[in-house]
């Protein structure tokens, strides 16, 4: 069978028809809008859906490159980093360390679910782990990483289960996430702080328009050279970090230079004008989305349907009652709270880009919550994955869950 790949500029003109696709199918379905579906859910689950059956009916396998994706995360972060000013990220501190310690518990009950459910089915115990937090809150990568050691530890069809859950688990994230948070907003009558309202008005000015600070030209280069800066610098530090065998994600080093930058410039009374990045960061958040959702591998779903599904309606419904009875309010019970509570859903059954688009998706239709968008991707891009690893190693090592 003959296998296409798409790169480059080919990847970002099917982005955009998947964006387009997914507004498309949002407007003429009301009940997606009004749940705060994200439009890269909507198109990208359509556009996976169509390599699967290009693939099934004997076409070619169509693959996508990813390079560009992974540049447009950076970009986003580097945004969001420019954003955060001092006073700003102190208020968020404490929120930080308040959603990690809400998140190792989580995924403590991830994997006590899924050992459990296991034991029901007679299955191996420690396949319950790959029901659990490997997969659903660790991803494809974390999946077939401990599918390995366990089928060296004689734990049979770990890594398969952990794909299919890790698959099963991104598609919920994305469905659930958005309408959760709805369901929070409407019932508790919500609304963003009047502080991020006024960042969001300041927002919606056209970006990177002529006044007379400078032209049109000049302060899109200001922009690209920021953010080149954010890019590279980052990648700097992350070299530098992952040579001394401390590793942590791009975006994140690229969000610590933007925070660096924006501080810099607010001391030296040059302050970067956060319009002009706003949009920048929207349009590559909006594509990395699409492009993330839109090379999902469906091939694999087919396999253990009934108690996947099962399975996964159970920890769906073990993940929201604990965002709304643990993390809604231990957050504070306010607009914050209920959007974090969204993007939690998204980090507890997929990964750090579904838990962005059901934050994208609630803000941009009731407003902006800077303290979600600061507090998730920390969370999903570095704690939670120490934490699961630990966490993990910890089950693995029970009696119970020893191959045997």
């Amino acid at each position: 069978m003959n296998e296409v790949t798409l790169s480059g500029p080919h990847v970002v003109i099917v982005a955009i028809i998947v964006l387009w696709l997914g507004k498309a199918i949002n407007n003429r379905v009301s009940l997606l809008d009004r749940y705060s579906i994200p439009l890269a859910v909507s198109g990208g689950f359509i556009c996976s859906l169509l390599v699967l059956i290009v693939d099934i009916r004997g076409g070619p396998s169509i693959r996508f490159d990813m390079q560009l994706r992974d540049t447009l995360l950076l970009i986003f972060f580097s945004t969001i980093g420019i954003s955060a000013k001092f006073a700003r990220l102190m208020a968020g501190g404490r929120a930080l360390v308040v959603l990690v310690v809400c998140a190792v518990f989580f995924l403590v009950l991830q994997n006590v679910t899924g050992v459990g459910l296991a034991l029901w089915f007679d299955a191996h115990p420690g396949l319950g782990l790959f029901a659990g937090s490997v997969s659903l809150a660790g991803g494809h990568g974390t999946a077939i990483a401990w599918g390995q050691e366990a089928a060296a530890a004689g734990i049979e069809g770990a890594a398969e289960v952990g794909i299919l859950f890790a698959t099963f688990g991104l598609i919920a994230g994305g469905i659930v996430g958005g309408p959760f948070a709805e369901y929070l907003i409407r019932r508790n009558r919500l609304s963003p702080a009047k502080s991020d309202e006024a960042a969001s008005a300041a927002a919606q000015r056209p970006i990177l328009s002529v006044n007379t600070d400078g032209t049109l030209l000049e302060r899109a280069l200001d922009v690209l050279f920021v953010l080149a800066l954010c890019v590279v610098l980052g990648d700097l530090v992350n070299r530098f970090l992952f040579e001394r065998d401390f590793k942590v994600p791009g975006f994140l080093t690229a969000m610590l230079v933007g925070i660096a930058l924006t501080n810099l410039a607010d001391r030296l009374q040059r302050p970067l004008r956060q319009e002009d990045f706003d949009g920048v960061g929207q349009v590559s958040l909006q594509l990395f989305l699409a492009m993330s959702l839109m090379s999902m591998d469906l091939s694999i779903l087919s396999d253990g349907l009934t108690r996947v599904m099962l399975v996964l309606g159970i920890q769906i419904l073990v993940m929201a009652l604990f965002a709304e009875y643990v993390v809604f309010r231990v957050m504070g019970g306010d607009y914050d709270a209920a959007v974090i509570a969204g993007g939690f859903c998204g980090l507890g059954m997929g990964a750090t880009p579904v838990a962005i688009a059901n934050m994208n998706a609630i803000t941009l239709k009731h407003g902006p919550s800077f303290k979600a968008f600061l507090v998730i991707p920390l969370v999903g891009a570095f704690f939670i994955d120490i934490s699961n690893a630990l966490i993990v190693k910890f089950f693995l090592s029970l009696p119970l869950l020893s191959p045997g």
